[in-house]
């Protein structure tokens, strides 16, 4: 009825709202403590690090602003799109949005996990090689290609269509869409690159960590900034899996299935509703990774850290107390076993 329409609008227009005050918040926080990292005296070092940080916080709220207010206001109108948008430029103008700032951030996160590999396998050509300006560079050079993959569809190699549920616009996967096909299987190897670097970085890692705690060295300092990265670049892996392998899984199975033929009989009305809910949870879980992003790279790692010390530092302190009390016991009862003697 109308009030349940009316719940259904709420809650719809909540999602995307709330998703984009928390992404805003987050990449805005992420960007102010990259800035004050990044004058300080002693970063020179983590400047690339704090480039590609940065970049992908500016890149995932930039995405979150022009995408976000399109949304809520299709939903707050309660009209088509297709009344909203009769020339189709606001959608072509969203899924190139919703492509960009969904294919840089993939990219990016990418170019971070091998710049740690070479900077934890490679020390020295790291040092010889990587500078801020060079990080500059290859950050432009990222963001070039993502708007020239986007601007494909100009040319008439694939299009952007409305998506169910009339709200958003993205990469149509009807009719053998190579265009799919390719942001697809670069996302899945974005993917894969990230994961393979990360891991290389652990292997690394964990090998310099033992031979740090076989020789003489303070091997416990090591370990601790071990457990650290390690724990951060698990999370990493587990976050960009998490929030994109469905949504470029289920492209690469909708190409593949236009691409064997098409269907002997239609589906049941039914079947399709799973299949339109299922591709929109999927893209509500890539647009969660813009959210998640500066927490996992920067502000979670801060606030888990000053916890984890805490709690490590308390922990000590109370080993410290009751190894006292368990001396204190050891005197007295020895104490008493003289005097009873």
């Amino acid at each position: 009825t109308g009030r349940a329409a009316e719940r259904g609008s709420a809650v719809s227009v909540a999602i995307p709202l709330t998703m984009m005050l928390t992404g805003v918040v987050g990449n805005a926080l992420a960007m102010l403590l990259v800035s004050r990292s990044y004058r300080a005296k002693g970063s020179r070092r983590k400047r690339s690090f704090l480039l590609c940080i940065g970049s992908l916080a500016l890149t995932d709220m930039l995405g979150q602003l022009l995408t976000s207010p399109i949304v809520i206001s299709v939903y707050l109108s309660g009209r088509p799109w297709a009344s909203m948008d009769p020339s189709g430029r606001l959608c072509d103008f969203f899924g190139f949005s919703m492509t960009v700032f969904g294919l840089c951030p993939l990219l990016i996160a990418s170019a971070m996990a091998v710049e740690r590999a070479l900077a934890i396998r490679a020390p020295h050509w790291y040092a010889s090689h990587m500078s801020p300006r060079a990080t500059e560079r290859g950050l432009a050079a990222i963001w070039a290609a993502g708007v020239a993959f986007a601007l494909l569809p100009l040319a008439g190699l694939g299009r952007y269509a409305l998506q169910w549920p009339g709200t958003w616009c993205f990469i149509s996967t009807a009719g053998r869409s190579a265009f799919a096909a390719a942001f697809a299987a670069l996302g899945l190897l974005s993917l894969v690159v990230t994961g393979a670097c990360n891991l290389a970085t652990i292997g690394a890692l964990v090998a310099r960590c033992r031979a740090k705690a076989g020789g003489t060295g303070p091997g416990s300092r090591w370990g601790r900034i071990t457990t650290e990265t390690l724990l951060q670049l698990l999370g990493i892996m587990c976050v960009l899996s998490g929030c994109w392998s469905p949504l470029l899984v289920t492209m690469l199975r909708v190409v593949s299935e236009q691409a064997a033929g098409p269907r002997r009989a239609e589906p049941p009305r039914r079947e399709l509703l799973q299949e339109c809910d299922l591709s929109l949870t999927a893209v509500r879980l890539a647009s969660l990774n813009q959210i998640l992003d500066p927490w996992v790279y920067l502000l979670l790692r801060r606030i888990l850290l000053r916890r984890l010390c805490q709690a490590a530092s308390a922990v000590s302190r109370c080993s410290n107390a009751e190894c006292k009390d368990r001396a204190i016991a050891l005197t007295l009862s020895e104490e008493i076993r003289r005097t009873a003697a």
